[in-house]
């Protein structure tokens, strides 16, 4: 792709940062910007972890093929330190030049001109823009016997001009307002989510808690009655049950809204997969995957595309009977679809709704809604079931 230059492509760089507040998308974004709007080969963004190494290094322009060649992420020296301590923009014609250069993996693609740029705020370094091999620069050999010539070239022989290098530094600083805001949000949203654990802990106290309370009592008073009293303990077992199903209904409750560890550690496909696999193995139905263009989503949706998934299994293996549930994720014309379907008894919604149950349909719309989606279900007793969630622009 040639680049693209102007104000156009510079004001679509940077909305292009702002559009998502999740900080690895950001960061994405800043990097793919970099290289495109410049019209580099390879751009690399790092960001420091404090600890001599970096928390992330995110490519583009290397396959993923090649990333795992190269092996793990690159230690704070050479170039890449004096980019993270001095916070000074870099411009070479040929970085193996640079008395800094220490060399790089084997695997790694030969580059020469090179532009860094720090991404700073207030004074901190918050991570470095990494740009090489100017597209209109042929692409060096290979031929491991590199000789420094008499005189190394000086920044006037790089491919990257003067002009790049503030371009790259106008959106190093817009990055630096993209970047801190996303953090600002994660940050938010995590206090978020500890208030909100911290509330279903208070309501699984004053709730499960009091339940399991009473059956403990219930359950002693029925063991008392056996002998003397057997129509009367009869009665207390069937309170015993009742408060016991209670008891299951609230917990489930207060832990759906929990994410998942597994959600935020593998993401969305890996944690789908895993859990269809335990079901799978612990029900007679078989319960399969299929997922077709598995990128990664914003964490709500994938949260939301998991509840969606585990109710409906839920309400499928517990009262369809089927033989087969299958679970299909996938992406086609902008929209990421999730699609459950059973071969089970089936079920009317209009007398499900009518008899005041839902069988987790409205919990289940409520979560595709907040995050800008549909739900909709198609099932007539005797035919099974399908629940379908799209989310646009996903």
């Amino acid at each position: 792709m040639a680049p693209r230059t102007g104000l156009a492509a510079v004001s679509a760089a940077l909305l292009a940062m702002n559009r998502t507040l999740e900080v690895r998308d950001v960061l994405q974004t800043i990097v793919s910007s970099a290289r495109d709007l410049l019209g580099a080969r390879y751009a690399a963004l790092g960001i420091p972890d404090g600890n001599g190494g970096f928390a992330q290094f995110l490519v583009d322009g290397v396959s993923e093929r090649q990333w795992k060649a190269i092996g793990p992420l690159p230690r704070q020296h050479g170039i890449l330190a004096a980019m993270l301590t001095t916070a000074t923009p870099v411009r070479l014609a040929d970085v193996r030049l640079d008395p800094r250069f220490e060399g790089w993996p084997a695997a790694h693609p030969e580059m020469s001109d090179f532009l860094g740029m720090p991404i700073t705020a207030d004074g901190e370094v918050l991570g470095a823009l990494f740009l090489a091999g100017k597209k209109d620069r042929p692409t060096p050999r290979r031929n491991g016997h590199l000789r420094a010539p008499a005189t190394a070239p000086g920044p006037e022989g790089c491919a990257f001009t003067a002009e790049d290098e503030d371009l790259l530094r106008l959106l190093a600083e817009h990055a630096a307002i993209a970047l801190t805001n996303a953090r600002l949000y994660e940050r938010s949203r995590e206090l978020t989510i500890a208030d909100e654990r911290a509330r279903i802990a208070h309501e699984l106290h004053d709730a499960v808690a009091q339940k399991l309370f009473s059956l403990r009592l219930t359950a002693q008073a029925a063991t008392a009655l056996l002998d003397r009293d057997p129509a009367r303990a009869r009665a207390e077992l069937r309170q015993v049950a009742s408060l016991a199903a209670e008891a299951a209904d609230e917990l489930r409750a207060a832990v759906v809204e929990l994410r998942p560890a597994a959600l935020d550690e593998d993401g969305l496909l890996a944690t789908l997969r895993a859990e269809i696999s335990v079901l799978d193995r612990a029900h007679p139905a078989r319960v399969t995957l299929a997922c077709h263009d598995p990128r990664p989503l914003p964490a709500a949706q994938e949260e939301a595309f998991l509840r969606v998934a585990q109710e409906a299994l839920h309400n499928a293996l517990r009262h369809a009977r089927p033989r087969h549930v299958h679970v299909t994720l996938g992406r086609a014309r902008g929209v990421t679809r999730l699609r459950v379907t059973d071969d089970g008894a089936g079920f009317d919604p209009a007398a499900v709704r009518a008899a005041g149950r839902h069988l987790g349909l409205v919990s289940m719309r409520d979560r595709a809604a907040a995050v800008g989606g549909t739900l909709t279900v198609q099932s007539a007793p005797g035919e099974g079931c399908t629940i379908e969630m799209e989310v646009p622009g996903a």
